[in-house]
């Protein structure tokens, strides 16, 4: 294919695709830095491990909102710019987080700071409607792949500056890591025009719209919804457990299981490769079974380290497969409006992420069962709705 990733007219290739798959990463980071410290957290502001775990509940709630807000916004504006207003108020937010004085400022921090992690879910459709069809799953992919990295560089670099310096220390570097995404965006997204001239309530108002008119993204959000919550389980809850007998592990060692994520950065451009070739239909179905296949060896996690690792590397490839199968077939369906259907898909995913959160939080009583329970119930009620929805009329 060689640069012909993108259509020439849309200024951008294969390079370019890295390099904001690059600021894919350190965007998407800021959302998992809390996961690994949370047992740091909690000894500091002396909380229990499940008040302690509502805290990436928040961020995701927040990440949630800010899909809602200001992701539709990218139809109406240059979205670079729009990208850069948004970083430029999450470094602000990181900073808050570093002085956090209590908990609960902690919580609101979070939560705000979520709202402005949204900068992938603008840059992604911006890269899928330049992309020839034939190769949308590959480009979309190779972004994904950007994502991927950011969850290992959110959780390994927390864990590591977390032990070593604290876990306010996560935060301060941070704003470091947000001014070389700056520059990183402002050299390589050229600049957009705008698609739709609605204003901003009535943006707002078309997303109700847009998920009534397609039966193919509402069901997308559905399966989104399901994959991301058991996703968020495992993640949300992997700390506390781990800190636990058999293991008592510390955040260091919490970060390091970040690097089993490392399977799906080279999964997951391969992932986009047999979504192009099998279909989305198809992957999203086996994106689903391979997380409740995962589930199965967290459950014995206690038993083994080894089948935990094993369920970690399936739980992202399952979940990326879902997602980056849905994430392509949504976007064709009405090219004036990719970044509000982008919100539509991406509030559904993260709101089951905090669903996920909650879910684990409460299951994390009955230890690693408990967990594996609620994640693979979550991939089984997927599995079965698309199963039966996946005949019908798309």
């Amino acid at each position: 294919m060689g640069n012909r990733l993108v259509t020439s007219d849309g200024g951008l290739t294969q390079t370019r695709i890295r390099f904001l798959a690059v600021a894919c990463t350190f965007a998407i980071a800021t959302l998992y830095y809390s996961q690994p410290i949370l047992p740091l957290i909690g000894a500091s502001f002396g909380t229990s491990d499940t008040v302690t775990s509502q805290l990436v509940m928040l961020g995701q709630v927040g990440y949630s909102l800010g899909l809602f807000l200001f992701v539709p916004i990218g139809d109406r504006v240059d979205r670079r710019r729009l990208i850069l207003t948004l970083l430029a108020i999450n470094t602000v937010g990181m900073a808050v987080c570093a002085a956090a004085p209590n908990f609960a400022f902690l919580g609101v921090a979070l939560l705000l700071s979520g709202l402005t992690t949204v900068t992938p879910q603008i840059i992604i459709p911006t890269v899928a409607g330049m992309a020839a069809p034939e190769t949308r799953g590959r480009a979309v992919g190779v972004l994904l792949s950007g994502m991927s990295a950011g969850l290992l560089l959110g959780r390994t670099l927390s864990g590591f500056v977390g032990e070593f310096a604290g876990w306010r220390a996560v935060f301060a570097l941070a704003i470091v890591l947000n001014a070389l995404l700056m520059v990183i965006v402002w050299r390589t997204l050229p600049p957009t025009k705008p698609s739709s001239d609605l204003p901003y309530p009535k943006l707002l108002l078309s997303l109700g719209r847009l998920f009534a008119a397609h039966a193919t993204l509402r069901a997308a959000c559905i399966t989104g919804f399901l994959a991301f919550g058991a996703f968020s389980a495992l993640w949300a809850t992997l700390a506390a457990l781990l800190a636990k007998p058999p293991y008592h592990f510390g955040a260091n060692t919490v970060g390091l299981f970040g690097l089993i994520g490392a399977v799906s950065i080279v999964a997951a451009p391969v992932i986009g490769r047999l979504t192009d070739r099998l279909g989305t239909r198809f992957m999203i179905g086996a994106g689903s079974a391979t997380l409740l296949v995962a589930f199965g060896f967290v459950s014995q996690a206690e038993r083994a380290l080894w089948a935990l690792a094993l369920g970690i590397a399936l739980i992202d490839i399952g979940y990326r497969s879902v997602l980056l199968a849905n994430q392509t077939r949504i976007y064709p369906l009405q090219p004036s409006a990719q970044s509000r259907l982008n919100t539509v898909f991406m509030t559904s995913v993260f709101l089951g992420g905090a669903a996920g959160s909650l879910c684990g939080a409460a299951a994390v009583m009955w230890s690693w069962t408990g967990l594996a329970c609620a994640g693979a119930g979550l991939a089984a009620v997927a599995l079965v709705f698309h199963l039966l929805t996946s005949r019908a009329p798309q």
